[in-house]
């Protein structure tokens, strides 16, 4: 169970639960050739959960003084775990996880794709070791690296087989896994935002630089306040533009109940949250709404098939 909790095992499966509606509940769904196969689409999205696995180890291992003030409970590194077992576990899933997008790579004929998973794995490693102390930069990276996650379904399953006839489809296919990439960001963001404000004692004494710790709680409150209305804006408009107008019952009534209408109570909440449990609940209205926001797809795709 403490190496369940060293490699954050819920974080993962939701990762992996994202990568796999995305090819089941959409892709599959779609008349269109894809690059890999069942067994291969498998490996890449555990060559994505092995490298996301090294890098919450390799976090844990930089961030044990820290979640010794804000979560000693969530402690393993040093406690139920030595240092050096952390080190070789993040060693071994790091390895495993390039090693397979060095072989996907080759098998796809785009053997200089495997550089994106070397890319990926040493970002996650400069992130906990030195980046995190940066200034919103840790918290554009791990959203980034949230976002890529998706993205990186388009390039190894699209794009190998895109050529001059289905280019126009491949594109608007990519197109929605972009956008997708791009809430994913947003949402996950604000997120990491939010997860300093609920940290920012235990960040302090250990002399990290974030948004609460530069501006202060209230401020930063109010900021995230003001940065919930653009999500809040971008979702409005796309069930205005892509669901209510195409007649999409279902999609539109998904997306006003389960996204559209957590991100307005975020909001309001946001305004007078003052303390670690209101931000800690807030982070997990978040996550239910990235949750709720992946699924979509699975949602607006049955309702395309079954209205056409």
């Amino acid at each position: 169970m403490n190496y369940l909790k060293l490699i954050r095992y819920q974080n993962l499966l939701m990762l992996a639960l994202m990568q796999l509606i995305f090819r089941y509940g959409f892709l599959e769904l779609q008349n269109i050739p894809l690059a890999l196969a069942d067994w291969k689409y498998g490996l890449l999205v555990l060559a994505t959960v092995c490298i996301a696995a090294g890098g919450y180890i390799i976090n844990n291992i930089f961030d044990v003084e820290t979640d010794a003030e804000n979560k000693p409970e969530n402690v393993i590194v040093g406690k139920f775990i030595s240092e050096t077992k952390a080190y070789n576990l993040y060693i071994g899933f790091t390895v495993i996880g390039v090693a397979i997008g060095f072989y996907l790579s080759n098998v796809i004929d785009k053997p200089s794709f495997a550089s994106i998973f070397i890319i990926i794995a040493a970002t996650l490693y400069f992130y906990a070791t030195s980046l995190k102390q940066s200034l919103l930069i840790g918290n554009i990276i791990v959203a980034m690296l949230l976002s890529f996650s998706v993205i990186i379904i388009g390039i190894f399953d699209l794009y190998p087989m895109t050529n001059d006839e289905n280019r126009s489809v491949m594109g608007l296919l990519f197109g929605i896994l972009l956008d997708y990439a791009i809430f994913a960001f947003i949402i996950n963001f604000i997120r990491e935002i939010i997860k300093d404000l609920q940290d920012v004692e235990g960040d302090s004494n250990q002399g990290m630089s974030t948004l609460p710790i530069a501006f202060g709680t209230k401020k930063t409150s109010k900021l995230v306040f003001g940065l919930s209305f653009i999500p809040v804006i971008l979702i409005l408009n796309y069930i205005n533009s892509n669901l209510f107008s195409a007649n999409l019952f279902f999609g539109t009534i998904f997306g006003l109940v389960f996204i559209l209408a957590p991100l307005l109570y975020f909001t309001i909440n946001i305004w007078s949250a003052n303390n670690q449990k209101d931000f800690h609940h807030l982070s997990t209205v978040l996550k239910w709404i990235l949750f709720f926001g992946i699924l979509s797809i699975v949602v607006i795709s049955l309702n395309i098939k079954y209205n056409a």
